[in-house]
This record gives C-alpha cells, sequence and structure tokens, in this order.
C-alpha cells in the first residue's frame, strides 16, 4: 500500500554516515539538503547525528555507541521520526525501526512523500503509486528461510514462500500501473509526433527557478515555492519569439542520489526532455555547490538517454550574494553559459537571441512556416 503523507506536528533526528571516501563538504551540503526535503515534507528537524567510519555496518548502518546517541538524541528532542540520508537495505531499515521503536526513513522515502503530496494530474498520480510500490516490495527483508507451500501433482519447483503470497497482490498492481503508463507514454508519442512547433525543456536541479523562469518567458501562472520539488507536474505554455512559436515545458527537478526506480517510474515525465528540440539546463548560480548540482543533472540527463540533445546552459539567480565567482568560473569552463535571473529579468533577452540562434541551427520545425505566428 501506498507510503502515508506525513503530518505537520512530526519530529525527526537527521542522520549521516560519512563512509570510504565520501567527500566530506559534499556530505555536508547532502545533509543540509535533506533538511529542506523535510521541510517540504512538512517534518520539523530537532537535531542531527552524524558517524564517520570505514565501512557502514550492515546490520544498523551505524555503529552500536552511535546507535546509542541516536537512541537518547530521540528521547531527548521528543522525535518521533529518524531520517537518514544514506541509502538503507532492507534488513538495516527493519533493524532500525525494530530496535529504535522510532519511525525510520531514508532519503528516498522523504522523496517519494514529497512527490505523494505534489502529484495533481492523474499520470503524476499513477507514476507516483508505481514508485511507491516498487520500493515498498524492495524493502521487504527475507530474514529467514521462508515456509513453502508446494504446487498440485506434477508441478515443479519449490512452490511458493508466504512472502512470494504476501507480495504477489503488489506485483499485480504494479503490473497494472506499468501497463497504465505504457497507455499514457503511447499517447504522448502520437502527440508529440503531430505537433507543429518546436519544444525546448526546461530541466535542472531542485528549487533551480525553472518554473521561475517559465512564468517570466511566457507570462504564466505556474506555481512556485522556494521548496525542493516545486514542480512535479509538467507544464507546457507557448511562447513567442521574433514572430515564431515554440512551446516550453517545465520539468520535476532533479537531485543528488535519485533512486533509479524513481528515474524510471517518471519515464513519461522525463521523455518530455528526451524528445525535446532543446533543453535549457537551468542551475543555481548561487549555490556554493552549483558545479556538483550541474554535474548531477548531465547524469541524470544521460541516464534518461537525454545526453544529446542540444542544451544551453542557464545560470540563473546570478544576482543573488555568491553567484559572481560562480558565474566567473562557469564561463571559464562552459563560455557560452548565460546569467540570467528568472526574477529581475536580468539576461533574458540575451537568453531568447540564444534560443533562436540554437533552434535555427538544430531545429528543422523551426524553419517551418508553421512555426511562424500570425501578425
Amino acid at each position: 500500500m501506498p507510503l502515508q503523507e506525513t503530518a505537520v506536528h512530526e519530529r525527526a533526528v537527521l542522520v549521516q554516515v560519512i563512509h570510504g571516501r565520501m567527500d566530506v563538504d559534499e556530505a555536508a551540503d547532502s545533509l543540509q539538503e535533506l533538511a529542506r526535503l523535510a521541510d517540504t515534507a512538512g517534518i520539523e528537524v530537532v537535531g542531527q547525528v552524524t558517524q564517520r567510519r570505514p565501512l557502514p555496518d550492515g546490520a544498523y548502518l551505524l555503529g552500536k555507541g552511535k546507535l546509542e546517541d541516536l537512541r537518547a538524541a530521540c528521547v531527548e528532542r521528543q522525535a518521533n521520526q529518524i531520517l537518514f540520508d544514506n541509502e538503507l537495505s532492507a534488513v538495516q531499515a527493519y533493524n532500525l525501526n525494530k530496535d529504535l521503536d522510532v519511525r525510520v526513513l531514508d532519503r528516498t522515502e522523504v522523496i517519494l512523500q514529497i512527490f505523494a503530496r505534489r502529484a495533481r494530474s492523474a499520470e503524476a498520480q499513477t507514476q507516483v503509486e508505481l514508485a511507491q510500490l516498487q520500493f515498498l516490495l524492495s524493502r521487504i527483508p527475507v530474514l529467514e528461510a521462508q515456509q513453502r507451500f508446494k504446487g498440485g501433482i506434477g508441478m515443479k519447483g519449490p512452490g511458493e514462500s508466504r512472502l512470494q503470497l504476501r507480495n504477489a497482490p503488489m506485483r499485480r498492481r504494479i503490473a497494472e500501473l506499468r501497463k497504465k503508463m505504457e497507455t499514457i507514454q503511447a499517447r504522448q508519442s502520437r502527440q508529440r509526433d503531430k505537433r507543429q512547433w518546436p519544444v525546448v525543456s526546461l530541466v535542472g536541479y531542485t528549487n533551480a527557478g525553472k518554473s521561475t523562469l517559465l512564468n517570466k518567458l511566457t507570462d504564466a501562472d505556474a506555481y512556485v515555492d522556494d521548496r525542493l520539488f516545486a514542480t512535479l507536474d509538467t507544464k507546457t505554455r507557448l511562447l513567442r519569439i521574433e514572430a515564431r512559436r515554440l512551446l516550453l515545458t517545465d520539468t520535476v527537478g532533479f537531485i543528488r542520489h535519485l533512486p533509479h526506480n524513481l528515474v524510471a517510474s517518471f519515464r513519461s515525465t522525463l521523455d518530455v526532455a528526451v524528445q525535446a528540440d532543446l533543453l535549457l539546463l537551468v542551475v543555481d548560480a548561487s549555490h556554493p555547490r552549483m558545479q556538483d548540482h550541474l554535474e548531477v543533472c548531465r547524469a541524470t540527463l544521460a541516464e534518461i538517454g537525454a545526453s544529446q540533445v542540444p542544451a544551453l546552459l542557464v545560470l540563473n539567480k546570478c544576482d543573488l550574494p555568491g553567484a559572481a565567482e560562480n558565474v566567473t568560473h562557469a564561463a571559464e569552463r562552459e563560455p557560452l553559459a548565460i546569467p540570467v535571473s528568472a526574477h529581475s529579468g536580468l539576461g533574458l533577452d540575451t537568453l531568447r537571441l540564444a534560443i533562436v540562434e540554437e533552434l535555427k541551427r538544430c531545429c528543422t520545425l523551426w524553419r517551418l512556416p508553421s512555426a511562424t505566428s500570425a501578425i
């Protein structure tokens, strides 16, 4: 069954284990990001526990001493949840929930809760349910040999275990949802084949300002919030440039450690980027880890098969404190990067010209008469 939505009064302690060759600064930024995810999910963060160790503990992720520190922190802060920045195995999640007697979630579960809250369209809700069921199925630990129920005369194999019998309804529902998503994807594909205008897709790290940029360029009213994953449903608006028309789409944001199953479940949404004529890769130029965010975005685009789509790098929020140095460094590595401020409108004329020039170069539809607006 789907994960339950969180309540506003929930209080959580954040936990992170830094192990192996993990970058300490990146780990610190990841933990701050988890705190923002918690806020978006309606969870109050009341403390945090971190540990450095060569390898994570197979049973609890944490060592025994730090586990007791975590137990004490939950009692002291009256926390009723523990949020792990690390991905937990099925056994680790089972052991932690059982021994700490507090609800334990990892980063993936928090993201799923946010997605469940933000999904509005039937397509997004289907994708969220599919991702939730696949996650729940992976979280059922096989802790001991399961009793098997033999088949009838002539049946081969050891039969079915209680675990298999219990999971059967979830597997059937997953199959139904996958079939439903295939239908949605086929319908979208037919619609794309009939389109008359080029498609430019906004992609990038979550909270980079894609929705604000969509609103500013098209005079739209897409929902904007200073929280992670404010946009979940794809939004498409008409944009006119130089007496021509194009479709500008806003997509769900990327984030580090985005689970593969989640990417797969949101395939139909992310296919907007795969099928686009041009990508606007938007990053927050004021963020101290901007380069890391850019690498995460490009890795995700490669995972979904969109790495070969022509792209313009857009450095948003370039007027905020801390952005100047990032913009300077980015210009050295990416000389065609375009600094803008979606909030103030700074640099948007330059961005429009760059979109035109790139579409002239790479898009046949842009050169067709059907792309011309009536004047």
